[in-house]
């Protein structure tokens, strides 16, 4: 008897860059990843930056090389539009959650919720839910919260850069916030709550922007798909340049010859004119080649080595 031979896997591909992806309700953050890594082919991926489940919006997703930005890129800050429902509080904070208590809601005016929200600008310290991904003597908080218990959280500090006022109607409110890392928004919603003199959780929370990413250049996981079925150079051309995420640090180009001694890992004299502090480093013809960190010696250290893919013509 002849064995058919079992169909052989396509090898994974090395895709460097990075792909900005609206992420749909209902799916957490990692499936995604999978979905669009396999779309791609590619060998290496991570995400940074996570969304729950139940939220929508953007979702960095990082392919190759381009894995090694994921670092930078959960430092950045962020942009949410956020619907919050007074007068129902959840064990979760958000809709996928039980609901725990109901209290009244205080008719207040638009300039009287304005006020309000401002009063939440700048820094502060917020106490993580239990309802996270944080750690306590090794387990997830949310693990702990699914067993009903509740443990102590040291306050953390965050800092709401801008806060605006969209929607006020009855039990609905949305605004816009923009905040640092670590801030998290159903709490920020029980918070502004509390102040009104009522409870609430969040219904629906969408990530408008990560760092300097404008919501423009979101794709949905459908458009994606549609893409791969025009074949896999359709799809990576909507990859962007690992470098387009580090935008905020300065460039800095070196000469033939300092360049291979920079992605050996040796750090190379560059002067102490400029600031000293983390910068794009770039080769001839521009060729993008890490993060280095300016010091105040005048020597530029290596700090993230990148090795990039020669595009074919």
């Amino acid at each position: 008897m002849t064995v058919p031979a079992l169909p052989m896997k396509r090898p994974k591909e090395a895709v460097d860059g990075l792909l900005l992806l609206n992420k749909p309700s209902g799916m957490t953050s990692n499936r995604a990843l999978q979905i669009v890594k396999r779309l791609l082919n590619a060998r290496k991926a991570g995400h940074t930056g996570s969304l729950d489940p139940a939220a929508t919006g953007m979702l960095p997703l990082c392919f190759g090389e381009a894995t090694k930005v994921c670092a930078y890129l959960l430092d950045a800050d962020k942009t949410y539009r956020v619907t919050a429902k007074l007068g129902s509080m959840t064990d979760t904070g958000d809709a996928d959650g039980k609901q725990t208590a109901t209290a009244a809601v205080p008719e207040l005016a638009s300039d009287e919720w304005r006020a309000l929200l401002e009063g939440f600008l700048g820094r502060s310290e917020q106490i993580p839910p239990m309802y996270s991904a944080l750690k306590k003597d090794g387990k997830r908080l949310y693990e702990l919260a699914r067993k009903g218990e509740t443990v102590e959280r040291e306050p953390r500090p965050i800092e709401i850069h801008g806060i605006e006022l969209l929607e006020q109607a009855g039990t609905r409110v949305v605004f816009r916030v923009a905040c640092s890392k670590g801030t998290y928004v159903r709490t920020l919603v029980e918070d502004i709550a509390r102040r009104a003199g009522t409870i609430a959780h969040t219904v629906r929370l969408h990530r408008e922007t990560v760092a300097h990413f404008p919501e423009q250049d979101m794709l949905d996981l459908s458009g994606l798909e549609n893409l791969a079925e025009q074949g896999s150079a359709a799809l990576k051309d909507r990859l962007l340049a690992p470098d387009v995420a580090l935008q905020g640090f300065p460039p800095v180009t070196l000469e033939s010859g300092a360049d291979l001694h920079f992605s050996g890992g040796q750090a190379v004299p560059v002067g102490t004119d400029g600031p000293v502090g983390l910068a794009r480093v770039y080769g001839a013809g521009g060729r993008f080649l890490g993060v280095g960190e300016l010091l105040d010696d005048g020597q530029l250290a290596p700090r993230r080595v990148f090795h990039m893919q020669e595009k074919t013509p």
